[in-house]
């Protein structure tokens, strides 16, 4: 993961190049891996598909390589329910993860946040964008 202001800024520049999203610094969402039902695990691994499975976490930058992942958490948890237990968003909450600075958007003079993109299984957040 990135750790300073400088390449969370690469990965934003390669966002506006390739997606045309200024500012974007990640995409984040989750996928339910189908397992057999755990040993007396009742429904924790039911999921709403109707399976049995963990749920991978991953944030990917704009050239799809894997920049955070969590995985193995229960299938009935949703994905913004992952998202809440990952260590990434305690360091989001406590603006720990050195996000550049906000700056004006192209062709703007208000200060905008780099951010996350994620469907709306996601919080809307400062730094997320569902």
């Amino acid at each position: 993961m990135p750790s300073s202001s400088e390449e969370w800024k690469k990965i934003a520049i390669d966002y506006n190049k390739i997606w045309n999203f200024p500012q974007c610094v990640g995409s984040m969402d989750g996928k339910h891996v189908v397992i057999e039902a755990p040993i007396l695990s009742g429904s924790d691994f039911y999921n709403y598909k109707g399976t049995f499975s963990i749920v991978l976490f991953a944030i990917v930058d704009a050239n799809y390589n894997f920049i955070y992942v969590n995985v193995g958490c229960q299938g009935r948890i949703s994905d913004g329910g992952v998202f809440k237990s990952t260590g990434f968003q305690k360091l989001m909450e406590n603006s720990t993860l050195n996000l550049p600075d906000k700056r004006a958007l192209p062709g703007r003079d208000k200060l905008s946040p780099y951010v996350f993109v994620a469907d709306d299984a996601f919080p809307l957040s400062p730094n997320i964008v569902t």
